[in-house]
């Protein structure tokens, strides 16, 4: 079991920056990969970043690309995004997702992750 818990999110105007956090909790530590996705209301969850258990391989949406970094503290089983250059179609509830059991790869597939923290809300106005 793992628990995931997110914080971070909050209102900025376009061009600012967050950062988001994401602490896990649970008898597995923190070795598997761990990724950043975000919904609007009525869409599906969509890929924005993830990172290997080791930190040596991140991914990124072609959208985030140059403007999001994903990594990890394994000391404090923390995942964090940094986010600059927002923009309004940043606005949304971001979610970390841990991927314990399926194989490796994939890393853009919500399917692909096992436990999920609750989301925190980002907001970037215009």
């Amino acid at each position: 079991q793992v628990r995931l818990v997110e914080s971070g999110g909050g209102l900025v105007q376009a061009g600012g920056s967050l950062r988001l956090s994401c602490v896990g909790s649970g008898q597995t530590g923190s070795r598997y990969p761990m990724g950043w996705f975000r919904q609007t209301p009525g869409n599906q969850r969509d890929f924005v970043a993830a990172i290997t258990w080791n930190g040596d391989n991140t991914y990124y949406a072609d959208s985030v690309k140059g403007r999001f970094t994903i990594s990890r503290d394994s000391t404090k089983n923390t995942m964090y995004l940094e986010m600059t250059s927002l923009k309004p179609e940043d606005t949304a509830v971001y979610y970390c997702g841990a991927k314990l059991f399926s194989p490796p790869g994939n890393y853009h597939l919500p399917n692909q992750y096992d436990y999920w923290g609750q989301g925190t809300q980002v907001t970037v106005s215009s």
